[in-house]
């Protein structure tokens, strides 16, 4: 097992004899210190920030050891779902470079994704370097302090350190495990230093004066606020209903005349936030509505045209029990079904009202109209045939979800979804 070149036994703020030149700082502080994810899962961290000390394949090569990582839809190609050592050796690693100074708190350890095996770490130990050649490992006190890892292969883990360590880089020492050796890995830091070179030469930056983060329920309905009280004379809350747990969903109005219907004026509605736990769609409509408060502020006069003659409606959160389900738990933590549905578990995005339905039915009964034509296009036969590239979608008779199974396996392999 990897160590300082002179054995280190505690973990106390002197550095050891043989970090002289490249000091280890740990820390000792009176309150914990939550730290978020350092980016293993978001790529973030890219892959050549990534090492292991070996590999079964390519394709279960160091890159593929982050969190939640996926297998590719054939196993044992270069899309696999883990990093896993080329054997069972006690003396495997998998390491990750911050390419900064890191207060580091924790990790979030997980199993192989696969079908096929049940491979995942359930005990290992942690060091830390300033130059990746002399570790300390992390201890007790007393001795290399062992931590436990998982009991299955998908539930991510939490482990907290009890006392962060400063460094630049960390390894996961896997000590037991079940099946063979593979894990998927996300480190909890906080960084200490500057931006890196890296970060430098690659940061993209804004100009605008625009809230670019993720907005809890709290922090959404603020900002809402902030937007009408810039643009008082062209938006307007207002609310559409409550949620399961009572919180009230929120709309914004942009118009000329907020909360006036005018005639002939058209009216457009985005929604956002149907899947409580995706978020894109949430951020984008806060943004907009920032953006045109701000553009029309401005003078833009193609937003100002847009304003005057179309009343806009932004509604950036269906369902946020869901997302607050979601974002407690962490996607560190959670899995992609953690805050999707309502809480009575609908999905939004497929219950949407069938006003048509009747319809038809009284007309096949023939108590209704006389029959019109049918105000669908009926998806062509040759859409559905093996290997097509468009998601068979809204072909009457054939399902109530709308998306086709033919069609999302086209969309797997390259096609285009309609």
């Amino acid at each position: 097992m990897p160590c300082c070149a002179v054995p280190c036994h505690t973990m106390h703020a002197v550095p050891c004899h043989a970090m002289h030149a490249m000091p280890l700082r740990l820390t000792h502080p009176e309150v914990q210190v939550e730290c978020p994810p350092i980016g293993l899962e978001s790529h973030r961290i890219e892959d050549e920030q990534l090492l292991a000390s070996s590999m079964l394949r390519h394709g279960l090569g160091a890159q593929r050891g982050r969190l939640n990582m996926q297998a590719g839809a054939n196993e044992d190609d270069f899309f696999d779902g883990a990093w896993c050592a080329e054997d069972d050796g006690r003396t495997h690693w998998l390491e990750v470079d911050t390419r900064r100074t890191t207060k580091f708190t924790g990790v979030v350890t997980q199993g192989r994704d696969s079908q096929l095996h049940e491979d995942f770490v359930t005990r290992f130990y942690v060091g830390f370097s300033n130059d990746s050649q002399t570790w300390v490992m992390y201890t007790n006190g007393y001795e290399e302090m062992m931590f436990y890892g998982n009991v299955d292969k998908d539930t991510p883990v939490l482990t907290e350190f009890p006392e962060p360590v400063v460094a630049r880089y960390i390894r996961v020492f896997p000590r037991s495990w079940n099946g063979s050796l593979c894990m998927r890995l996300e480190v909890l830091g906080c960084p200490l230093s500057g931006d890196s070179y890296y970060a430098q030469q690659n940061e993209v930056t804004s100009s605008d004066n625009l809230d670019f983060r993720h907005h809890s329920y709290k922090d959404m309905r603020q900002l809402m606020k902030v937007v009408n009280e810039e643009c008082p004379t062209i938006t307007r809350i207002y609310n559409i209903g409550k949620s399961s747990r009572g919180l009230k969903l929120y709309a914004m109005e942009i118009s000329d005349n907020p909360g006036e219907h005018e005639t002939g004026e058209p009216e457009f509605r985005y929604t956002a936030g149907l899947h409580g736990n995706e978020v894109l769609g949430r951020e984008l409509l806060l943004l907009l509505m920032q953006f045109l408060c701000k553009e029309h502020r401005d003078g833009n006069p193609r937003v100002r045209a847009l304003v005057a003659e179309t009343r806009i409606h932004l509604v950036p959160s269906l369902n946020p029990d869901g997302y607050e389900l979601a974002r407690t738990a962490g996607s560190e933590l959670g899995n992609w079904a953690l805050g999707h549905w309502t809480e009575e578990g609908f999905d939004l995005f497929e219950n949407f009202p069938d006003l048509a339905a009747p319809l038809w039915a009284a007309q096949e009964r023939q108590r209704g109209p006389p029959r019109l034509p049918e105000q669908r296009l009926p998806v062509p036969e040759h859409y559905l045939d093996e290997g097509a590239a468009v998601s068979a979608a809204g072909r009457p008779g054939h399902g109530t979800g709308g998306w086709g199974v033919r069609g999302e396996a086209a969309v797997r392999e390259g096609g285009c979804g309609a």
